[in-house]
């Protein structure tokens, strides 16, 4: 195989393998790419591949992804190859019988690969409302925003970060692997999704603060919970952070009027220290919401300034979507 045309086959095994770990939308699979490289060539090693670099991929064989997904993908699979009149490959209606024979549950794993060569596995709803909350998912800002912090490690190495609104747990996650933080302090409302961020701490090897057997190594991580509306200074003032990071919660006009009074309390919590760096990332999807946004903090008296935009892609999320992060000063 011509260099060129191996460090093509590369390229689509990595594209198929970071999606499908992280269970994103089959449409985003490149299945042209790949039909057009099994027109060029009646091997089935490539296949073979595909099915090593996915359901057969170690951290998927540990952390399936829902069936549902896994039957699709397969299914698809199977399409591509009968599509070019290949001989049928068994490794393929194996792998679907499998699937088949596997129980259904309301949770699945995705996982998502660091440049470490480590790895963030989360259990997640398949649903993405459930139980009432969108936490029980990743939103795409999470992703983005754990991107930037690996390419801003200093932002957070030794300092205690607070991360508003954690849902799954992705960001901090990935900074608690990449970013070497004394101390992070994962926070949400949601009973359910507190539940699910203490399971996927642990999922990941990390130590909740109440484990005596902690390794020192690793960051102090604590889940708290923490309401918006309803948090005092003393409360906030406890968790004394040196960084505040939140993603994905300018959803709606009551919780940017919520988030901004938090980051009020928490500015009331150093007057003789100083304020924390707060960083916000969101996905614009409608602009009256980002303006909605600055205008409260404006009359909040909180400055901010946008982050430069990262081209480092680590992470597989929709291409076209606009993405921002803020930095703000209380």
């Amino acid at each position: 195989m011509a260099p060129e045309e191996s460090a093509g086959t590369e390229l689509l095994l990595r594209s198929f393998e970071r999606r499908f770990l992280a269970a994103r939308a089959l449409r985003s699979f490149p299945w042209q790419s790949l039909e057009a490289k099994l027109r060029d060539s009646s091997d089935s090693e490539l296949l073979r591949d595909i099915l090593q670099k996915t359901v057969k991929h170690p951290l998927c064989v540990k952390h399936p992804p829902s069936v549902k997904y896994a039957w699709c993908f397969l299914s698809e699979l199977i399409k591509k190859h009968e599509a070019v009149h290949m001989e049928p490959l068994d490794e393929l209606y194996e792998a679907l019988a499998e699937i088949l024979m596997a129980k259904e549950s309301t949770q699945g794993h995705r996982s998502y690969l660091l440049p470490s060569g480590g790895s963030v596995t989360l259990s997640e709803s398949t649903a993405i409302i459930s139980h009432g909350t969108t936490g029980l998912v990743t939103w795409d800002a999470a992703l983005y925003l754990a991107e930037w912090a690996i390419e801003n490690p200093a932002a957070f190495t030794h300092r205690t970060v607070l991360e508003l609104g954690s849902g799954t747990g992705l960001t901090g996650l990935a900074i608690c692997k990449m970013c070497h933080p004394q101390a992070y302090i994962f926070s949400d409302c949601h009973s359910r999704v507190l539940e699910q961020l203490r399971g996927n701490v642990l999922l990941n090897g990390l130590s909740l603060e109440t484990d005596v057997t902690a390794n020192s190594d690793s960051p102090r991580v604590t889940v708290a919970q923490l309401d918006w509306d309803v948090t005092t200074v003393p409360q906030l003032s406890a968790f004394q952070p040196d960084v505040v990071i939140a993603a994905d919660v300018l959803y709606c006009p009551e919780a940017i009027v919520s988030l901004v009074g938090v980051l009020q309390r928490l500015a009331a919590c150093c007057k003789h220290q100083p304020a924390p760096e707060v960083y916000v990332a969101f996905t614009v999807r409608n602009p009256e919401t980002c303006q909605l946004f600055t205008t409260e903090l404006g009359r909040a008296g909180i400055r901010w300034e946008a982050e430069p935009r990262h081209d480092k892609k680590l992470f597989p999320y929709e291409e076209d979507l606009e993405m921002a992060i803020l930095k703000l000063t209380p």
